[in-house]
């Protein structure tokens, strides 16, 4: 890559040099970090913390009822304050991803070196574009967010913007993104590790974006969603080749998070919940043996929210678990599976709601390493069919959706929360009213930036985890 050997090239020439007043600087601590470098590590940090199953930092799995627990049941019980887990996840995305970008940008902006300026608004637009992903799983997770001031390092206590007016601003910086973006021009290259610098596929990736945010909205403002995903809906993902997916590699310290917290740590603490089994099963769904192992001839679920045997159930398969195995931040399913909802609503995204369902279905199953042909058949199922399955057009979607969801609980969370269904299992001695809507925010806020914590505590309704984001209507 142009830009590596260029900066490879600078140290060695440091190195010769007979100029001894560099040699108090500390070559494993620069001072000075390239602008892409900090772009690679916001995305490394971004897939880490969305692909991990980490009880400390990301239980999304446990919460979308994907997983259940053997020994330790806090997080399936949806302790979130013990291990402080909000906390944690806020400061990767903010600190680590979100920082990193917001300093990228800074270093490319003052960068004379592009000798094509479209580049440069080219790398410029792509990491606003994935400051506005992060942005829209912050507001999305907790509500109300730090936003026009929390990239200020000059603020030491940022107000909290309103959830609304948040993903309102994400559609206009989506946009103009978009608009920036030129194919013609280059990028970062292969120290883009989710599309390699492809430009186009960045515009894809945006666009669909821009139906997830509109989907989202769809039940608190149907005009702004019907004017965004109409828009959206033709250039955003048309095949699994557009999936952004994150490379891990086979051997440490860049694998799979999965594997690092299941088999590189050598713990059983998780099996496959119920809730999800139960579906699949009785669907005769063909991606169990891609999702579960099973046990003897069967996959079995363990009761969600309860202590279960780890030799008595199924528990991630080989697949996920594999060094190597690639974490998945936006999918083909997922874009048609949000046109198959927008035709129901009478968006015009071009085809049928039954055509865009079958299309998602049939995305997901082959993404896993599945074949048309099982697709099909699963699809001629009257449980599965368009036409047949139970529930109004929301039930069906949700459902497969959700399915489709497996190993990105943060996905299958907010759709659940949106379209309520499945119907979810409530661990004993709960009620269905514990079962998490949004995360509380962090203990530091609390102490630290308390009078913008107690203004955003009582804008989103109370800091409490059953308390519904604006988006959530139903």
């Amino acid at each position: 890559m142009k830009k590596l050997i260029i900066f490879i090239g600078m140290v060695a020439m440091t190195a010769c040099s007979k100029d001894i007043t560099n040699l108090n600087d500390d070559p494993k601590n620069p001072t000075d970090v390239p602008s892409y470098t900090l772009f690679s590590n916001a995305e490394k940090n971004l897939a880490d913390i969305m692909t991990t199953p980490s009880v400390n930092r990301n239980i999304f799995r446990l919460v979308s009822q994907q997983w259940a627990q053997t020994t330790y049941t806090d997080e399936s019980r949806y302790d979130l304050g013990t291990r402080n887990i909000p906390q944690t996840f806020w400061n990767t995305l903010y600190r680590d991803v979100l920082g990193d970008l917001q300093e990228a940008k800074r270093l490319i902006l003052i960068d004379g070196s592009y000798d094509d300026p479209k580049e440069q608004r080219n790398e410029l637009a792509i990491a606003d574009i994935l400051q506005v992903y992060t942005f829209s799983v912050l507001v999305g997770t907790f509500g109300d967010v730090p936003y026009s001031q929390a990239l200020d390092y000059t603020v030491g206590a940022p107000e909290y913007d309103k959830q609304d007016a948040v993903v309102a601003d994400l559609f206009l910086r989506l946009d103009s993104s978009i608009a920036a973006l030129d194919g013609a021009s280059g990028s970062y290259d292969d120290v883009d590790l989710i599309y390699g610098g492809d430009v186009n596929a960045w515009k894809k990736f945006a666009n669909s974006l821009k139906l997830r945010l509109g989907i989202m909205i769809v039940d608190a403002d149907a005009q702004k969603a019907k004017t965004v995903i109409e828009a959206a809906a033709a250039g955003a993902f048309s095949s699994n080749a557009d999936n952004a997916v994150f490379d891990f590699l086979p051997t440490p310290p860049n694998t799979n998070p999965v594997w690092v917290e299941l088999i590189q740590s050598n713990r059983n603490d998780f099996v496959a919940a119920n809730t999800i089994i139960d579906i699949m099963n009785a669907r005769n769904d063909p991606r169990r043996e891609f999702y579960f192992s099973a046990v003897g001839a069967d996959y079995v679920g363990g009761i969600y929210g309860s202590g279960n045997s780890y030799d008595s159930y199924s528990h991630a398969s080989d697949k996920i678990v594999d060094p190597a195995f690639e974490g998945l931040l936006l999918d083909f399913a997922e874009v048609e599976f949000i046109r198959a909802e927008a035709v129901e609503r009478g968006f015009n995204v071009g085809g049928t709601a039954a055509a865009h369902y079958n299309s998602a279905i049939t995305a997901s199953v082959t993404y896993w390493g599945g074949t048309d042909a099982a697709a099909a058949t699963y699809l001629l199922q009257p449980n599965v069919a368009y036409a047949t399955a139970a529930g109004d057009y929301k039930v069906k979607i949700a459902v497969q959706k959700w399915l489709a969801y497996y190993n990105r609980g943060f996905e299958a969370w907010t759709e659940w929360r949106r379209l309520d269904a499945p119907v979810f299992n409530v661990p004993s001695g709960l009620t269905a009213a514990d079962i998490p809507l949004r995360y509380t925010y962090p203990v530091t806020e609390q102490n630290i930036n308390t009078l913008n914590y107690d203004k955003a505590s009582v804008s989103v309704g109370s800091d409490k985890v059953g308390v519904k984001l604006f988006w959530d209507k139903f």
